[in-house]
């Protein structure tokens, strides 16, 4: 009997750490099932509205793609203050004006083309800089009712939009070209026509251009840090030099004519651009296990990075099925915004590592710990709110370039709403939100509103009720999303200075 018992205790303990490792994979399996339920949700009522629809894979991509490169900018705004513990901006309508009026004037001054759009980004900039700065102070009043305040913000900027727009232009203040005025003399028209001055401005900025500019970014921040590292006599300055001559090297194959000739587009097919996702994601990969030779980390996982590059080669292996390569090729988007919108998810990873960043994750996750270990909460809330309204209106004015109208009392009402909407949808949070998760909610709430019309058509037999769905969609996912944060919040309550 004895035997027997020291038998099956033994088999126990051998079986253990097996009963734990399926333990744990099952607990992680159902923690990211429930951290990503609001996007696996929406990803099969997509799924299933492109059924029911009957919409083409390729009209459903094509049109995700152009819609996509118009509106991710914008969500992707709405990162920082997330991360700073500011909830949901919905006061990036309050960029939206700002890029609004600096679009106005860059019209009604006769700029055309990549200069009108240039003159509206100087514009729309210091404005937006205003406006965030004022917003900041004010939530900084208004701690722990941020998102609230935001939202009636927005309302109240709106009506003073109006008034500009209805009275003061023509009225008080001069307007150059007659033809934006309402007829007798005071107002600006409902709708602005971009067509033949600022229509696809951006779009069309071919990509041998956006190489040279990316060249001369990374040339003058190279500069700046190889002089700032002489001065104080650091040694490492190897490191900018190899980057700076990378950047001279890939400027200098433009030169080499069929290069020339195949960067003289302002356009990318899917395809492409799955090529070239494929090829940074590779080199990085490398990058990541070269470093780590020269520089060995005990917490690094070469499996991990193996299994990336072995998930990169068969999704790219999928692209030489001859429908699906055709779909993509079929599938264009301007490269100016994409690589817009690639720059700002470097930016957005890339600023949160600083020491500025790190003091606005600090700032996020407790305003306690962060004045208790000398952060100046109310400046770091002040600073994300500024970057996110200089961002949303950098994010509108890329949108109204693409969209090629100006409906001057009602483009910028709606940009928070279904902002806020597509990055919760993606699997974001009040208090937690990504570049990944940014860019899944775009893709998945446009497909959404893409094929919603023709599905409500085919199931009732009523377009309009699609159309409906849409709008209970975005407002339906942000009601979920506050309700589950204050769940939470009740459940976890967060360590928060006093009113």
């Amino acid at each position: 009997m004895k035997a027997n018992n020291e038998m099956n205790q033994s088999t126990v303990s051998h079986e253990d750490p097996v009963i734990l490792q399926q333990e744990t994979f099952l607990q992680k399996l159902w923690s990211w099932l429930f951290e990503n339920k609001v996007m696996l949700l929406f990803l099969l009522i997509c799924v299933g509205g492109v059924a029911v629809s009957g919409n083409s894979a390729s009209f459903v991509i094509e049109n995700v793609a152009i819609r996509f490169g118009r509106n991710a900018f914008t969500v992707m705004s709405l990162l920082i203050p997330v991360l700073a513990g500011l909830g949901l901006n919905f006061s990036i309508v309050i960029g939206a004006i700002a890029a609004q009026i600096g679009l106005f004037f860059a019209v009604d001054w006769g700029f055309n083309s990549i200069m009108g759009m240039l003159i509206a980004f100087l514009i729309a900039t210091p404005l937006a800089m205003l406006f965030g700065f004022g917003v900041g102070r004010l939530f900084n009043k208004m701690k722990g009712s941020e998102m609230i305040a935001g939202l009636i913000l927005g309302y109240f900027a709106d009506g003073l939009y109006q008034l500009f727009f209805l009275y003061i232009l023509g009225g008080i203040l001069p307007v150059k070209t007659e033809s934006l005025i309402i007829p007798g003399g005071i107002g600006i028209k409902n709708t602005i026509d971009l067509t033949g001055n600022m229509k696809y401005a951006l779009d069309e900025v071919k990509l041998v251009d956006i190489v040279l500019i990316f060249f001369v970014i990374i040339a003058v921040v190279s500069v700046f840090r190889i002089i700032a590292k002489l001065k104080k006599k650091e040694k490492s300055v190897m490191k900018d030099l190899i980057i700076l001559l990378l950047a001279a090297a890939v400027y200098a194959l433009t030169y080499v004519p069929a290069v020339e000739k195949m960067l003289m587009t302002s356009k990318l097919s899917l395809l492409n651009v799955f090529l070239i996702i494929a090829v940074v994601g590779i080199v990085y990969v490398i990058w990541k296990i070269v470093s780590n030779k020269l520089h060995p980390d005990p917490k690094f996982k070469a499996l991990r990075y193996i299994m990336i590059i072995v998930a990169i080669v068969l999704l790219y292996a999928l692209t030489y099925i001859p429908e699906l390569e055709k779909i993509l090729m079929n599938s264009k988007v301007p490269a100016l915004p994409l690589a817009l919108i690639a720059g700002l998810s470097l930016f957005n990873a890339a600023f949160l590592s600083t020491r500025i960043g790190q003091n606005m994750r600090t700032v996020g996750q407790s305003r306690v710990i962060a004045n208790a270990s000398g952060i100046n909460v109310d400046r770091v809330r002040v600073l994300a709110m500024i970057i996110s309204t200089v961002l949303a209106s950098w994010g509108q004015l890329i949108y109204l370039q693409n969209l090629g109208t100006f409906a001057t009392y009602g483009a910028h009402l709606q940009v928070g709403q279904f902002a806020i909407a597509a990055l919760l949808i993606g699997g974001a949070s009040v208090s937690k939100a990504t570049n990944k998760q940014a860019i899944t909610g775009v893709i998945l709430f446009h497909t959404l509103f893409i094929v919603a019309p023709e599905a409500g058509k085919v199931l009732f037999n009523n377009a309009m009720l699609g159309e409906y769905f849409r709008v209970f969609v975005s407002y339906g996912v942000i009601a979920l999303a506050l309700a589950m944060h204050a769940w939470q919040r009740k459940k976890k309550p967060s360590l928060e200075l006093p009113a």
